[in-house]
């Protein structure tokens, strides 16, 4: 494959989303009345979505070609919801898990899609009150998507390390920063791409399993990194979603510049071996259990590396293009947002400062008005 100029502009989209919460309770809201929902989709507009369950709603973005537009766009839409919300008693939290939410509580929403989940998937989708952090990020024409794909792959679990915003599960430390991940595996068809060698390798696989019938839909692909079917890219979904909006922001420049210099390698994907695959599989691991303090290996015999030293690797990889990009300060900032701590490692903070003098249910909704607060403050 010859390299491609990806041109001046790279097209992409966000999508974040969010957990109804009572203000007063903290907890999340089970079954939000036709006002509420109606409020929402005014406050959002045509971005707005439905998501698996009635409390959790979706922001899906129009297309971006600068960081700037999506920055402008997602404080918009985080203002504007949580004024909407705050005129019923309200709130959204932006994170991978809620730390007063239980899963049996909640009610699916009941758009056929989503009932033919619950129905095929049973308790696996009941339990998956998660909410993600997705990221579009467009491919040019005559560039194999897989081949990209396989090329950022590695990257990935940088990325979850720093997004992880999940450590508390039906309102219990899980032991993992990023429990959603854990989640996700009960799904078939998540986490870890199959290995594939190209786009028609791809569209394979997704013949095979509709052809015997084991998949009744080619969307039921949710791999942590996937080519879109309905748009021209790659989607990430790896990360948990961001109580900050600059997280999000950040995450969503550095994938984008991993995109745009794949795309401008001659062969991308090419040094995907099955060795880089074992060590993407223990990086997620690593990533999803401890966050920014996981053990990182890039190479048989190199040893392990912090995440902190990780990024000043992505930097010396990445620097040319993030400045093609204008996002050459991406770096800089993941490496302030280690230093101010993961939201991971931020509610955790809280909720033991809290549970210490006050309770563990003190503890819980300190964590969740800290979340609150988070979301809600889009500068």
């Amino acid at each position: 494959m010859i390299a491609v100029d990806p041109g001046p502009v790279q097209r992409f989209g966000i999508e974040e989303e969010y957990f109804i919460t009572d203000l007063d309770s903290r907890r999340l809201l089970a079954e939000p009345s036709a006002e509420v929902l109606h409020a929402c989709r005014q406050a959002i507009g045509p971005g707005f979505a439905y998501e698996m369950f009635q409390g959790q709603i979706e922001v899906a973005s129009p297309v971006f070609e600068q960081g700037a537009q999506a920055a402008s766009y997602l404080r918009r839409v985080r203002r504007d919801l949580g004024q909407a919300l705050a005129c019923h008693g309200l709130g959204f939290v932006c994170a991978g898990s809620h730390p007063l939410a239980d899963w049996r509580l909640q009610r699916a929403t009941p758009q056929p899609h989503f009932q033919q989940l619950f129905g095929e998937f049973a308790l696996v989708a009941r339990r998956s009150l998660l909410c993600g952090l997705h990221v579009h990020a467009e491919i040019p024409p005559g560039v194999d998507r897989v081949a990209v794909m396989n090329e950022v792959l590695p990257w990935l679990p940088m990325l979850l390390a720093l997004s992880v915003s999940s450590p508390i599960w039906q309102g219990e430390h899980s032991g993992y920063l990023s429990y959603r991940q854990v989640a996700c595996d009960e799904w078939p068809r998540m986490g870890i791409p199959e290995q594939l060698s190209d786009e028609a390798d791809f569209r394979h696989y997704l013949r095979l399993l509709r052809e015997a019938g084991a998949m009744p839909a080619d969307a039921n692909v949710w791999w942590c990194i996937r080519p879109s079917l309905g748009f021209p890219t790659l989607e990430l979904r790896i990360t948990d979603a961001c109580p900050r909006l600059a997280d999000s922001l950040l995450l969503a420049a550095l994938f984008r510049v991993m995109i745009r210099h794949a795309c401008q390698l001659p062969a991308p994907g090419s040094q995907f071996s099955a060795q880089r695959y074992w060590l993407l599989k223990e990086n997620r691991a690593q990533a999803r259990r401890w966050g920014p303090e996981g053990r990182f290996l890039l190479a048989e015999g190199g040893g392990a590396l912090t995440l902190a030293q990780w990024l000043e690797r992505a930097r010396q990889t990445f620097a040319a293009t993030a400045r093609s990009l204008g996002e050459e300060q991406v770096f800089d900032q993941a490496l302030r947002l280690l230093q101010r701590g993961t939201s991971a490692e931020r509610q955790l903070r809280c909720l033991q400062a809290r549970a210490n003098g006050a309770g563990d249910e003190a503890g819980r909704r300190a964590v969740v008005d800290e979340l609150l607060e988070e979301s809600a403050d889009a500068d």
